[in-house]
């Protein structure tokens, strides 16, 4: 089969390699159907999530059909549209039975490696480094997917791919961070990162009853679409005013009720914070780069929640652990338990309520990979989502 391969900092390839085959009882094989590019593969891409190795297939949204199945797998049958979340949970530790399906004892094959950077292992994910499984990731033509029976969601097919695909991963994310919020009427909300995932945040936290979201990023065509798509009520291009005054400007001196990083561990910022970052990052003296988390924690209002939904590989420095203490201030972040997310989102969209599919920008044949990346990392032609479509169903039709 065709698959997305990872050779290096800066180098996928779309390469010939071989089938997955069923190797545990509860597995299943999918036949892609679409896979996304994601904003965390760009960590991959730019070489700061450690332990990838070369060859390593990448992508962790993903759908398609259902071709085989292990005879453990009773929820599914050949033939069945799925969508694959992209932690792998088994089902039956303490943790997939608090929903904490991302925080799955069981499904991490190199468990020892996440427990050396980390302190305890999370979930096994797809495409995503050895240190989280080394699972093939969904960027193929065919993937392997553990714990079927656990996973994947039967989708209608009056839904188009587009419509449902989102499910996978960025969707559920999104929804998330905006509940860690835990969103009274009347709150204001600020949503640090406009990209797919931010957008979906915003929407989120609108579904969830914010009376008002503002959106912060610095590329004019993201913020557009916050204010027409997402359901932003008002937006701030942080390269053009400064964050922190405008959003007390924004909410008479308070400051958001809560702020969600969807950003992550690579975000910019303007000189000197961003230089010294960068000069960090190249020492090896830090693995990411929190401008976004800092910004988040100094603007939300005493007493709120900064929600964390942006990826982080490691360690930060000048972490303002003062101004959390000081101002009562409550964390919450984690990888999405996409799995707990499946059932109510699919049942939002089926309802017309909610639409995902506004952030795809770019479609592309799956051979098209390195060209998506490429144009994904640089924002090129306004882009703000690649689905990479591999001849099976399209998602332009539903079956």
């Amino acid at each position: 089969m065709r698959a997305t391969c990872w050779l290096g900092k800066r180098e996928v390839r779309v390469e010939t390699v071989p089938d997955p085959k069923i190797l545990n009882a509860r597995d299943a094989i999918v036949r892609v159907t679409s896979t996304a590019i994601c904003g965390s593969d760009l960590h991959l891409y730019d070489g700061i999530i450690p332990t990838m190795e070369s060859g390593d297939i990448l992508g962790h949204e993903f759908m398609g059909e259902v071709v085989e199945v292990g005879p453990e797998v009773k929820n599914l049958a050949v033939g069945d549209r799925v969508v694959v979340p992209f932690p792998i949970a088994c089902g039956n530790c303490a943790s997939c039975h608090k929903g904490l399906f991302s925080l799955c004892e069981n499904s991490n094959p190199n468990a020892w490696m996440a427990e050396k950077l980390l302190g305890h292992s999370p979930a096994g994910l797809f495409g995503y480094s050895h240190m989280l499984g080394g699972f093939a990731g969904g960027q193929a033509e065919y993937v392997r997917v553990p714990f079927a029976d656990v996973g994947p969601i039967k989708v209608p097919n009056t839904l188009t791919d587009d419509q449902v695909l989102l499910l996978s991963d960025i969707f559920p994310t999104g929804y998330m961070g905006a509940e860690m919020c835990g969103i009274e009427p009347g709150d204001v909300i600020a949503v640090f990162g406009a990209g797919p995932v931010g957008q979906l945040a915003i929407a989120s936290a609108r579904l969830l009853g914010a009376e008002r979201v503002i959106a912060i990023d610095r590329f004019d065509y993201r913020l557009r679409s916050a204010r027409e798509r997402a359901g932003a009520s008002e937006t701030i291009n942080y390269e053009e005013e400064d964050v922190q005054e405008a959003l007390l400007e924004l909410t008479g001196g308070r400051g958001p009720d809560a702020c969600i990083d969807a950003v992550g561990g690579e975000s910019h910022g303007h000189f000197p914070i961003y230089a010294y970052d960068r000069v960090k990052q190249a020492l090896m003296l830090e693995t990411d780069r929190p401008i976004a988390l800092r910004q988040a924690i100094r603007a939300c209002g005493n007493g709120g929640t900064v929600s964390v939904i942006g990826v982080y590989g490691g360690f930060i420095d000048k972490f303002p652990m003062g101004a959390v203490m000081n101002r009562g201030l409550t964390i919450r972040s984690g990888q999405c338990n996409v799995q707990r997310y499946l059932k109510p989102l699919l049942e939002r969209i089926e309802r017309g309520e909610i639409d995902p599919s506004f952030v795809i920008s770019h479609h592309m044949p799956l051979e098209s990979a390195p060209r998506g990346y490429e144009m994904f990392l640089h924002k090129e032609d306004d882009c703000l989502k690649v689905v990479l479509q591999t001849g099976g169903v399209p998602s332009s039709l539903a079956s």
